[in-house]
């Protein structure tokens, strides 16, 4: 193309593109006004209403993300149609709504992202803009079906991945790639496994696929919403963009320790410890701690009842107790059946005593008017109910792990290992999240506390009927024949209601605080982490089994996380998961890659990492120090850093001054990374390795290496640099 045709076809795209701004303009005046509307409105019932305003404010969110890069580009085809592609639909109400504007998630727009020269797909020219706010800066053009061609060049991708970090993860929705594309689109309905090496762009792509189910099953999803787990609230942040970028909001993000509302992690497990509460063996030891408070008295217990002692053996509470575990109740539930046998043989036997020589199971009314007072007697008797609480106590999660904890004999009677026992036991650790989840379901809901719940029902509801009353008796109703009474319309219950707070929060805010919350989707990341017991809770969490788990095996950390996706998943989904791979690497260059890999062959030798689409020329360094210019090394480093565009982050072993641990990197990318002692994070337990392979991998520019100790063998093909000049000075490169 000429450089006159291409600066007339640049006017003719900035004005096409300019038009669709026009239109999104007119949409989002359309449903703003829809929504003040809507809020002033007083028209059909407040459920009606509510619904409406909702409905509207997510609309208006999803237009205000569509400013920042609405149109991607455009897709000819062989016959000479177009169509632009963007970040929503817009159409043509003029001309029967035609789409002006592809949503990137339309099937019609899969070309945008697949196309290749060699597999052209229909297609035979595919033009990416290149925008600065609402104007196209320029473009450019790939034309496809050439005979010689190969596979998609994409100047966009590699300006993406080179330019400089910002605060958080960035949407790639104008630059997803074909690999990526499948995933995205799969239709698959349950559980899709995506593995991938390090810069492999697998949570970013999971994320993409998050709003591509949402674009095609919106209705079926928002109603009980997405929640995506990952390792760290570093991780969260770093990621919670993403689908708001891309107009989703319905979307709860939260870390493993986050499962149980209310819950605070304060404390780390030992490996051991982790490795025991993360197996599906300790579901044997909480079931055995629950039935070790389920107890027999040694000696009798004694109670009054009908003017007279009514004693508690041991073969009575063995009855009761077998009655109540065969009721398959949880514990906390199984103990009305619990108390119902007991009252029964503590009744019978007092009835025995004071009828004896006048009342007789034929006399029934009499019988049964006896038998209901000793049963109130008993349920009014303090006495009674401190024998009942011993013999068969209501239980908390929290209140029955702590007791098992910091007790050695309570973990021997459960047949726990003793490196469970701790001497704090409510400082919680994230490995008791689903061991605590496991309780709630164990014990059950207090009858005591919803009698109670119940009973404050019924008097808002009497206190409701008495307002009622008053309004239907008064006089000047009878001047109106015509006139409805408030009884014609509500009941009393239905103004008790009203007396109650309404849960006006938005659908994330509820999900994140109730633990019965039930998912339509789950997105796992880092998924390798997670232990059989964690997996537990997040099943419960979607009974529909719709899971998109992101990991890569090579960079297990955790002694109870995953060895084999087969393994963790096949129990709860057997037949019903998927893997699928991602093998090009989009954010680590091949020199920095180069040395990941090296690490990655002595720990993992069948494992193949991913290819580096880019080189960025500048080679990782290392440099030797002692121990007391350690510090002063790595400020150097954050100066340095400090006047580079750019994001960058000090890594160390655990605990070291002036670095973050790997484990808390995970996920994330920074411009630059300096590792601090490899060898030590190395030495760091069995999954030292893979820290070290994560802290390694964390650059997407300039990696460089500090240590006293001797590089591991696997980092001796470092450039080693002398000491850099102080600041100002010159930057080892």
């Amino acid at each position: 193309m000429s450089t006159q045709g291409y600066e007339d076809e640049l006017r003719s795209e900035r004005g096409y593109v300019a038009g669709l701004y026009r239109r999104l303009d007119a949409e989002r005046a359309r449903v703003k006004g829809e929504y003040d509307a809507a809020l002033r409105g007083t028209g059909g019932t407040p459920m009606e209403r509510d619904v409406e305003v909702r409905t509207l404010a997510k609309a208006a969110k999803r237009l205000d993300v569509a400013d920042n890069g609405l149109c991607f580009g455009r897709l000819d085809t062989l016959t000479g149609e177009r169509s632009y592609i963007g970040r929503i639909g817009l159409f043509d109400e003029g001309d029967e709504y035609e789409p002006v504007l592809l949503d990137w998630r339309a099937p019609a727009s899969r070309p945008f992202y697949v196309a290749t020269a060699a597999n052209p797909e229909n297609m035979r020219r595919r033009r990416q803009f290149h925008t600065r706010g609402r104007l196209v800066a320029d473009f450019t053009d790939e034309v496809l079906g050439r005979p010689d061609g190969g596979e998609r060049g994409d100047a966009a991708l590699l300006a993406a991945v080179n330019a400089p970090r910002g605060e958080g993860m960035r949407d790639i929705v104008a630059t997803i790639q074909s690999e990526q594309d499948e995933i995205i689109r799969l239709d698959h309905p349950g559980v899709l496994v995506i593995e991938g090496g390090p810069g492999t762009g697998k949570t970013v792509v999971a994320l993409h696929r998050v709003a591509y189910l949402l674009y095609t099953q919106r209705e079926r999803m928002e109603r009980h919403g997405v929640l995506v787990v990952g390792p760290n609230p570093a991780f969260l942040n770093h990621i919670g963009r993403v689908l708001p970028s891309l107009g989703e909001s319905d979307v709860v993000f939260m870390t493993p320790g986050d499962l149980v509302p209310g819950l605070r992690v304060t404390a780390d497990d030992t490996p051991a410890a982790a490795r025991l509460k993360g197996s599906l063996e300790i579901l044997d030891v909480l079931a055995a701690a629950v039935a070790d408070r389920q107890l027999l008295p040694v000696e009798p217990l004694t109670v009054e009842l009908g003017g007279g002692p009514a004693r508690i053996d041991a073969a009575t509470a063995e009855w009761a107790r077998d009655e109540a575990r065969a009721s398959g109740l949880p514990h906390n539930e199984a103990r009305a059946v619990f108390s119902e046998i007991i009252t029964y043989v503590l009744t019978e036997r007092a009835i025995g005593r004071i009828g004896r020589g006048w009342l007789t199971r034929d006399n029934k009314e009499a019988w049964d008017r006896l038998r209901a007072d000793l049963v109130k007697e008993l349920a009014d008797d303090d006495k009674f109910v401190a024998v009942l609480d011993e013999l068969w106590p209501v239980l908390t999660p929290a209140g029955l792990l702590s007791s098992l904890y910091t007790s050695r004999e309570r973990l021997r009677a459960a047949g726990a290992d003793e490196a469970l026992w701790r001497v704090d036991g409510d400082a919680w650790t994230v490995s008791d999240v689903p061991l605590l989840d496991e309780l709630v379901d164990l014990l059950g809901r207090d009858q005591a506390a919803d009698r109670t719940a119940e009973r404050q029902r019924k008097a808002e509801a009497e206190y409701a009927e008495g307002v009622l009353d008053s309004l239907h008796g008064r006089q000047d109703s009878m001047d109106d024949e015509d006139h409805l009474y408030a009884t014609d319309l509500l009941y009393a219950e239905d103004l008790a209601d009203r007396v109650l707070e309404r849960d006006t929060r938005e659908l994330v805010e509820r999900a994140a605080a109730d633990r019965d919350w039930t998912y339509r989707h789950v997105v796992v990341d880092e998924a390798q982490e997670l232990s059989e017991m964690d997996w537990r809770v997040l099943m419960r969490r979607c009974p529909g089994r719709s899971f998109t788990v992101v990991g890569d095996l090579a960079q297990r950390r955790s002694e109870a996380g995953a060895r084999s996706w087969d393994a963790m998943l096949e129990p709860y989904v057997p037949g019903r998961w998927v893997y699928r791979a991602l093998t090009v690497n989009y954010r680590t260059p091949a020199e920095i890659m180069a040395v990941a890999g090296a690490l990655l062959a002595e720990f993992a030798p069948g494992v193949q990492p991913p290819e580096s689409v880019r080189a960025c020329g500048v080679q990782p360094w290392s440099r030797r120090v002692e121990e007391d210019a350690t510090a002063a090394a790595i400020e150097d480093f954050v100066r340095d850093e400090a006047g580079r565009e750019g994001t960058s982050v000090v890594i160390g072993p655990a605990g070291m001054a002036g670095t973050v641990p790997a484990s808390e990197t995970k996920g994330l990318e920074y411009d630059a990374v300096l590792v601090v002692e490899p060898a030590r994070i190395l030495a760091d337990g069995p999954r030292g390795a893979a820290e070290l392979y994560v802290a390694l991998t964390r650059a997407t520019q300039r990696l460089g290496v500090l240590h006293r100790d001797p590089l591991p063998t696997a980092l001796t093909g470092l450039v080693e640099v002398g000491a850099p000049a102080g600041a100002g000075g010159r930057r080892p490169v």
